[in-house]
């Protein structure tokens, strides 16, 4: 079992930055990979980011490629999402999610994660 808490998020101007922080309780959290989906009102939730366990792997979308970096710190059990040149567009509640991926299709399916955290808003002003 795992259970996430993101941090970090606000109210910043385009083209600003924002690192966001997700801490994970339990003593499994090297072994997850981790990912950031975010959910604007009426759509879907969407992939942004993931990390394998051993951090050697990131998947970005292509939306956020360039602009934003995803790492971990496994001694703090904490993954990181660091957000620069946003958009108004990426004005969305993000979530962490965790849990053991096998397959490299799987890390940014909804589906591939079964620990969700319960979110944080970012807003991107123009």
């Amino acid at each position: 079992q795992v259970q996430l808490v993101e941090s970090g998020g606000g109210l910043v101007q385009a083209g600003g930055s924002l690192r966001l922080s997700c801490a994970a309780s339990g003593r499994t959290f090297s072994s997850y990979a981790m990912g950031w989906f975010r959910q604007t009102p009426g759509k879907e939730r969407e992939f942004v980011a993931a990390i394998s366990w051993s951090g050697g792997r990131t998947y970005y979308a292509d939306s956020v490629k360039g602009r934003f970096t995803i790492s971990r710190d496994n001694a703090k059990n904490t993954v990181y999402l660091q957000m620069n040149s946003l958009k108004p567009e990426d004005t969305a509640v993000y979530y962490c999610a965790a849990d053991r991926i096998y397959y490299y299709s799987d890390y940014p399916s909804l589906s591939g994660y079964d620990y969700w955290g319960q979110g944080t808003q970012v807003t991107v002003s123009s």
